[in-house]
């Protein structure tokens, strides 16, 4: 495992941070902080008034809600995916003699 890198740089509502990471994770960090960026500003233009605490937690229950969805319909594939494998399991095992199984 590679050690701590030099800070990256992002910038989130306007906002400047500097965030050590390694160099490995610095392409999954500034996506994550793009990603972070565009939800902010999504919710601050649905929302005008809103404050920058309320802009953030609003960004994170969306973010949250999208990651718990995901996960769920991963999960969902995976159950109707061994299933499937299951069935197929099954009808070779009912089509090969014996003594191949």
């Amino acid at each position: 495992m590679n050690g701590p890198g030099e800070p990256v740089t992002v910038h989130i509502l306007d906002r400047e941070f500097h965030v050590a990471c390694t160099p490995d994770e610095r392409p999954g960090l500034i996506a994550a902080a793009r990603y972070l960026d565009e939800k902010m500003r999504e919710m601050r233009n649905s929302a005008r008034t809103a404050g920058l605490d309320r802009i953030a937690i609003l960004a994170a229950l969306n973010i949250c809600h999208e990651l718990l969805d995901a996960r769920a319909r991963e999960s969902s594939d995976s159950r109707q995916l061994a299933e499937k494998l299951q069935a197929i399991n099954l009808k070779l095992e009912r089509l090969l003699p014996a003594s191949l199984q």
